[in-house]
């Protein structure tokens, strides 16, 4: 098959946007030859009199004017002026996202440019040779489509090499359209002395005289030409003063530089396609996130090396290993240095054979930690816990998405392909004497593949006429004896060899197979695609729906690397594209949270220069208006008025000092009102339009709703002293504690608690599956969860055994005898050894949590004489309340101390409001929360106070707990324990006060 190119909206705006910059450019005759004069420095090259190509006819006023007509329409800030760092020559920003055609952009404005002014000459500058092979199979593809388009004209495209000069003057002297592609680093080689060198320390061949060109300099060739400059990732290509050097020496007349994302924003950015509008507009995949993670673990020492670093000779390594929290072991990354206990750190008894960290290598290349224990030392290339397992499962979970997605194309015409990260050759093909064998991911894959097949419901996408080991390959580097081997990224020859593979297999990659006609190519039967890591750029394929990270060692690809080899829209057998997300989904399968992977990735767009939620400088700056329909100009805020606006929204509270929305400008954004300043008043709906696009949630509380609690002096009556007499008096508590009765309780459990060490079953370690989508806009990337999939159980899996006894009297304080004693009568260590972490931290919460049941009933509490509450505790007016949520009482009343009633949920809400409206209720307090009573389990604050009256005029009094059930089994063990401990706080107390539990004021 063959891709077709359809001229897209948005493509051919970037287009236009190039070359309107032009606009009243005189079209001329382009001939021109090329001289040699000889002066007093040597043979030189000057114009004789026809003509240089791409003069530039236009003046610096008329180019601006046109550049800020093309920004204005595109929602960009005009500019003021023309130049940027270190240029003395007009440079444009044109940001596309990855995977939405900017060479090809380049590529047809490179034909426009030709077709309306005349311009001949331009040159493609890449960082890698990875993008240059890219560049040209574009080249290769879209010919016949550019042809077709543009009256068949006739244009030729050349990568530099310097072996072959003579295609230089050929460049330089035909009257013909001529396209050069060379990597930055082929003219940009410098030595200590400041000669400008090859990778083979001699001076670069482009600055060297030539006896191919007649004894010439290229570097002289070119510059005459004036040529029109494209860069392609620019913030690689010249990111710094020599690399800038280098490239005016090219002598252009102007330049583009293409990119996903502009580090360098001091040149007029012309054009704007961000990852936000591709992903708006669905000219991109959407990206979901498929995260794999271990549920509970933490029986091995598991240690990885991410990161280390010295800072200001602090030096530290940041280590991923299993930490001890409330929910059990989760992997975490950690910083540790010199001299840190890893087992004290992480709270885990596993690492105590690790011991004390030693030294921390900072050395780049050389990285490590060693310890005193086992291991001896980790690097970014090792980890003690290799988890092969974990990888079967990412494995497993591609080959599920793939064939999913493939069931739900079928009959589309869209051949469905997956990507596998590796970062070692040898995992996936081995070489010995007697020829090669299958990695061990190859051998995972095949067995997956065959399991997963054979199953009912993808018994039709099995062809039996393909096999299995058909239907995946490797596309690694490869040496003279045609054998894969590993290669580092950037290494020129590694990656030609890689690239010409991988992009020579593009088409065919895409060709569903079909043997009945005739498609049995071997990349036609291909489905599955595994290559080396350092394919991180320069290459995609629109039908990658799946990409899996197989990395053990510190991954080198970035994840914005990761997806953008399979965000471009898919296409079907006739080589069109298939635009809409109900087909195009990327799943990234990987070893961490979803949560996690959004978070990264915004990280990595903000270190690109892509700002989430703030407001800029500029950030109002195209709003519009006025249009001239007969000039076609429009005439926008600006810079300088939308910095103004900026000001005067901080200083009206709208924009915090961070440049982030408040809550006042939510507000305004959800009432659809703002107050502005007269100067704005008029473009109020384009303000609120631009805010809203950088506010996440309007989830926000009022707080032009906040008033302040006053209290109700009138209501502090007899009622309330009497109240505060029967409630005022403070207690002590003492537990009475039998050993016997905890390990019969522990045991076997109780009427309060069934559960006991006796009954525990553990699982072994699993694996949680979860699904969630990237939402992101101009606030940030947000991770969305989907789905939760089933957990898959590990084979069997044997640890060494911890010390249990230790573990269990460090967790629960008792003595090793009673311990001991437990776990001898409770005759299941055998599931100890199935899950020996999970076991040890069931049993310590089981002899918890009845240790807290007997102290509870063994407790006793006694009355403090002379020590109270203070009565100024029920009188405070340093409280807020919100109009939309607390209870405004009836002061006519005087039923309570305030004129709010602060609640923390309906239940209490509704609370009020029936004490307020039930006769019997003399009186009621919310208490508050520096009432407290003393527990064994920490302080204890009841809910609520109340005096009633009944027909023979009793006084009943009351505190209450108001909950949402008063089934003790419905509550929290401790809530439930507080409680109890709270009703025998009061009986202690012996003021005549009831504590009732209840829900509503009914149940008294």
């Amino acid at each position: 098959m063959e891709i077709k190119f359809d001229e897209l909206d948005y493509q051919l705006q970037a287009v236009e946007s190039s070359v309107n910059i032009f606009e009243g450019q005189t079209i001329r005759n382009s001939e021109f030859t090329v001289s040699a004069v000889t002066n007093a420095v040597g043979t030189m090259f000057a114009e004789d009199g026809i003509g240089i190509a791409n003069r530039i006819h236009i003046n610096p006023e008329t180019m601006l004017n046109n550049v800020r007509k093309s920004q204005i329409k595109n929602g960009i800030a005009p500019s003021d002026n023309l130049l940027g760092n270190d240029y003395t020559f007009p440079m444009f920003n044109i940001e596309m996202e990855t995977g939405t055609g900017k060479t090809y952009v380049y590529f047809k404005t490179i034909l426009e440019l030709y077709e309306k002014y005349g311009f001949l000459k331009f040159i493609i500058v890449v960082p890698s040779v990875a993008i240059k092979e890219g560049v040209l199979k574009t080249f290769e593809m879209t010919k016949e489509t550019f042809a077709k388009n543009h009256q068949g004209v006739i244009y030729d495209l050349f990568p530099y090499d310097s072996s072959k000069l003579d295609w230089i003057r050929q460049f330089a002297t035909a009257n013909t359209i001529d396209i050069m592609v060379i990597t930055m680093d082929s003219f940009n080689k410098k030595s200590e002395a400041g000669a400008i060198l090859d990778n083979k320390g001699n001076t670069n061949v482009i600055y060297r005289q030539s006896d191919q060109i007649g004894g010439e300099r290229a570097i002289d060739l070119i510059a005459e030409t004036r040529p029109f400059l494209i860069i392609d990732e620019p913030q690689v290509v010249d990111n710094t003063k020599r690399a800038r050097d280098s490239i005016a020496r090219l002598n252009p007349s102007v330049g583009f530089r293409y990119s996903a994302t502009h580090k360098d924003k001091s040149f007029p950015t012309i054009f704007r396609l961000g990852a936000v509008e591709a992903y708006e507009e669905e000219l991109v995949k959407q990206i979901e996130v498929a995260s794999i993670n271990l549920e509970e673990d933490g029986n091995k020492a598991h240690l990885k090396l991410q990161n280390v670093e010295n800072k200001n000779g602090k030096i530290s390594a940041q280590i991923e290993v299993y930490k001890k929290t409330k929910a059990g072991a989760i992997k975490d990354t950690m910083k540790f240095q010199q001299g840190d206990n890893v087992a004290t750190k992480t709270k885990l008894q596993v690492y105590e054979k690790v011991g004390i960290i030693q030294d921390i290598d900072t050395t780049p290349g050389q990285e490590a930690v060693f310890f005193e224990g086992e291991p001896s030392v980790i690097t970014l290339s090792s980890a003690t816990q290799e988890d092969l397992e974990l990888k079967r499962l990412q494995i497993r979970r591609t080959i599920k998405a793939h064939l999913d997605k493939e069931l739900r194309l079928l009959g589309q015409g869209i051949k469905v392909l997956s990507l596998f990260f590796l970062d070692q050759v040898s995992n996936y093909r081995i070489y010995t004497e007697e020829g090669f064998k299958k990695g061990r991911y190859a051998q995972i894959f095949e067995e997956e593949y065959e399991a997963l097949t054979s199953l009912p419901e993808y018994s039709e996408l099995r062809d039996k006429s393909v096999s299995v080991d058909e239907v995946h390959d490797g596309y690694f580097a490869k040496d003279n004896k045609g054998q894969y081997k590993e290669s580092k990224t950037g290494t020129a020859k590694a990656d030609e060899s890689t690239y010409e593979i991988i992009m020579r297999d593009k088409e065919g990659l895409l060709t569903q197979y079909n043997l009945e006609e005739g498609n049995d190519a071997r990349a036609h039967k291909i489905r599955f695609i595994f290559s080396h890591s350092a394919l991180k750029e320069g290459w995609d394929n629109p039908n990658v729906f799946q990409i899996c990270t197989l990395v053990d060692t510190k991954d080198e690809l970035t994840k914005r690397q990761k997806i953008g080899r399979g965000l471009r829209i898919g296409v079907n057998q006739d080589g069109k594209r298939v635009p809409g997300f109900d087909v195009n989904t990327l799943t990234v399968v990987a070893n961490e949270s979803y949560e996690d992977f959004a978070r990264e990735l915004q990280t990595e767009y903000e270190e690109d220069g892509v700002v989430f939620g703030v407001f800029e400088d500029d950030s109002f700056a195209t709003i519009i208006l006025s249009y001239n329909p007969v000039s076609d100009e429009y005439d926008a805020l600006g810079k300088e008025q939308s910095k103004r606006l900026i000001k005067e929204m901080q200083q009206n509270g709208y924009i915090d000092s961070k440049r982030h929305a408040t809550d006042k400008l939510r507000l305004a954004i959800k009432n659809d009102e703002i107050q502005l300043s007269k100067k704005f008043e008029d473009i109020k709906e384009e303000v609120l339009e631009v805010a809203s696009k950088k506010v996440r949630t309007l989830e926000i509380k009022n707080a032009d709703e906040k008033v302040a609690i006053k209290v109700n002096k009138e209501a502090l009556s007899e009622d309330f002293l009497a109240l505060w007499e029967k409630i005022k008096h403070k207690t002590t508590y003492r537990v009475n504690f039998n050993t016997e009765q905890l390990i019969q309780n522990v045991l076997h459990g109780t009427s309060y608690y069934p559960y006991g060490v006796k009954a525990i079953e553990v699982d072994k370690p699993s694996y949680t599956f979860k699904l969630g989508k990237l939402q992101i806009d101009d606030s940030g990337i947000e991770g969305v969860e989907e789905s939760n999939a089933s957990n898959e159980t590990p084979k069997e899996i044997h640890y060494e055994l911890p010390d249990i006894i230790t573990f269990l009297q460090n967790e629960t304080k008792l003595t090793r005898n009673t311990i001991t004693t437990i776990l001898s009568k409770a005759g299941n260590l055998e599931q100890f050894k199935i899950n020996p972490l999970s076991y040890m931290n069931k049993v310590a919460n089981i002899i918890d949590l009845h240790k807290r049941y007997l102290t509870f009933d063994g407790l006793e509490y006694r009355k403090v004489e002379n020590d109270y509450y203070e009565q100024s505790l029920f009188t405070d007016e340093t409280l807020e309340a919100y109009l939309d949520k607390d209870f405004k009482v009836d002061t006519t009343k005087n039923k309570t101390t305030h004129d709010y009633v602060k609640v923390d949920s309906n239940i209490e809400r509704e609370f009020a409001k029936d004490a307020e409206l039930d006769e019997s209720i003399k009186y009621y307090i919310k208490l508050p929360s520096e009432f407290k009573i003393r527990t064994p389990l920490g302080n204890y604050n009841p809910d609520w106070a109340v005096l009633k009256e009944e027909d023979n005029d009793q006084r009943l009094y009351f505190v209450i707990e108001t909950k949402g059930s008063i089934d003790p089994s419905q509550l929290r063990v401790t809530e439930s324990l507080k409680i109890n401990a709270g009703k025998k706080h009061f009986k202690a107390v012996d003021t005549g006060v009831t504590f009732k539990k209840a829900t509503d004021l009914k149940e008294l």
